[in-house]
């Protein structure tokens, strides 16, 4: 710990010294521009003479010698000279004072922008490298759409490329907007060959509207031939647009207008066919493309459908060797059931050996389970109330399953049982005179449910509903409650899950969840087969 404070102590005694050095950098930096600004401001050791403006009438302007030699290259070669002075008449009295504020400590006004260019030739002529770096980048930051014709014309004694590309790409950007633009027509045939070669050095398509444009600066450039016959003015023009025509590259015009330049008369033949055996050319290249395209596709088609041949016989395969799976399964659950509760063997509905097991853990009565049969099954025995009653009524403990069309499994099992002898009811399974008979231990179950994958499940009676346990009328099949009750048809009659029975978790009464969840429906589901068991 204490290894570590030293540390951090160090540490920000180490960067405050730093921070102290470059203040006193800074400083020193400060103090020495302040005494370079005072000793060109102050008369005192000057000994040169600098006259600007007019040669009758110069403005004087004295400086220190040796410091114009040292920081210019053309002050040190003209000051070689035993010479006290020096005429610079095509500056001003202003345009001087700024070089001499740079050359003396580096400092240089931008105020006036309209003068940048005018510093840029200056720093050009006093060889002022880093001064003319400075001023280049200012320029360029400064040319934008309203001001670049400006800087353009103004460029064209200094002749800087960087400027003249900056203002070619503002001319190219806006080229729509300004096409009939005065200032576009002041443009010199040599700006014109310059932009011509900028655009395709970009490789970019000509549009109509620059071949307008052209044809319309030679006819004002012409204007000059009035009086003279036509055929000179046309000759003229001729020579312009050869001259121009002879840059183009023929891959820079688009097809869309080569028909819109045949309009004009003065287009060199040549340079028409030119682009003429291009379009041609390219439609050729455009028609090989597209067969080798086609070819392509065909190709690929075909592979595409080998693929989903094998595709097709990989998934068969897969198929086949599940559905085999599958079987297998099912055959050795059909045996361990015929082996172990041959009570389901031949089951039309319990061929799953989860089932079985699930059942015995419900019911949990080993003897019952044991000595159960199916005592009646709708395929066989009829789907009618009547024959269910005559197979099932009196038999005590009784086990209903139910299969829907959708392959929905459900069911319920009662220890009462039903009976339509009331004097053979104990006096705790009565419920006054209604058909409903009493049994707390009742419940229904859930085998099989597709929707949202759910496991087999139990459904116990609620608290309090005991005495409407199951519901006896000899023209209705199995009704357990209000809750799942079968016709004299043997079809769905009433159904509300939930009234009598409790429900799954997060499952709330009366919704569609709740009406769907036994048969997969509410009101539109069939029974395929139900069966009853019982000893």
């Amino acid at each position: 710990m204490d290894n570590n404070n030293n540390n951090q102590i160090e540490n920000a005694n180490q960067n405050q010294n730093e921070n102290e050095m470059k203040n006193l950098e800074k400083k020193v930096t400060k103090n020495l521009i302040e005494d370079y600004s005072n000793l060109l401001n102050g008369n005192s050791f000057k000994d040169f003479s600098i006259f600007v403006e007019n040669k009758s009438n110069p403005f004087e302007i004295k400086v220190h010698k040796s410091i114009l030699s040292s920081r210019s290259p053309f002050f040190n070669e003209s000051l070689r000279q035993e010479s006290l002075s020096i005429f610079l008449n095509q500056f001003n009295k202003k345009e001087m004072e700024s070089i001499l504020s740079y050359i003396y400590y580096g400092n240089i006004s931008f105020e006036n922008q309209e003068n940048l260019i005018q510093l840029l030739e200056i720093s050009i002529y006093f060889k002022l490298n880093l001064l003319k770096e400075i001023i280049q980048k200012k320029i360029l930051n400064s040319i934008n759409y309203s001001n670049f014709f400006q800087f353009l014309f103004q460029n064209r004694n200094l002749n800087s490329n960087e400027i003249e590309i900056k203002c070619f790409e503002l001319i190219n950007q806006n080229f729509s907007q300004i096409q009939n633009n005065e200032n576009l027509f002041n443009l010199t045939k040599e700006e014109i060959i310059k932009f011509i070669q900028f655009k395709q050095e970009k490789k970019e398509i000509f549009q109509f509207d620059f071949f307008q444009f052209l044809n319309n600066w030679i006819k004002k450039r012409n204007e000059r031939l009035k009086g003279k016959k036509y055929e000179h003015k046309m000759n003229a023009k001729k020579r312009l647009f050869h001259s121009f025509f002879s840059l183009f590259d023929k891959y820079s015009i688009s097809k869309q207008d080569f028909d819109k330049l045949k309009q004009f008369e003065i287009f060199p033949k040549s340079f028409l066919v030119d682009i003429q055996n291009k379009i041609i050319q390219d439609n050729q290249k455009q028609e090989k493309k597209l067969k080798l395209k086609r070819k392509e596709i065909r190709l690929k088609n075909h592979e595409i459908k080998d693929k989903i041949k094998e595709v097709e016989k990989m998934k068969k395969e897969i198929e086949d060797k599940w559905k085999k799976e599958i079987w297998n399964i099912k055959e050795r659950q059909i045996k361990e059931i015929k082996k172990n509760f041959p009570q389901f063997e031949d089951s039309e509905i319990v061929k799953d050996i989860e089932y079985v097991k699930k059942l015995q853990e419900w019911i949990n009565d080993n003897d019952f389970f044991s000595k159960m049969k199916k005592g009646f099954s709708a395929k066989r025995d009829g789907f009618n109330s009547q024959n269910w009653h005559k197979a099932v009524d009196n038999k005590g403990k009784t086990l209903v399953i139910i299969k829907t069309k959708d392959n929905f499994i459900f069911g319920g099992f009662t220890q009462v049982g039903w009976t339509n002898d009331k004097s053979k009811w104990n006096e705790e399974d009565r419920n006054d005179d209604f058909g409903d008979i009493i049994d707390p231990n009742v419940f229904l179950f859930s085998l099989r449910n597709d929707k949202g994958d759910r496991k087999p499940e139990k459904f116990t009676i609620k608290k309090g509903k005991e005495k409407f346990a199951i519901y006896y009328e000899s023209e209705f099949g199995p009704s357990f409650g209000s809750d799942c009750g079968l016709n004299s048809k043997l079809q769905p009659g009433e159904s509300n899950f939930g009234s009598t029975y409790n429900l799954p978790n997060g499952i709330t009464y009366q919704s569609n969840e709740a009406r769907s969840y036994l048969a997969g429906s509410y009101q539109s589901w069939v029974v395929d087969e139900l069966e009853t068991y019982f000893i």
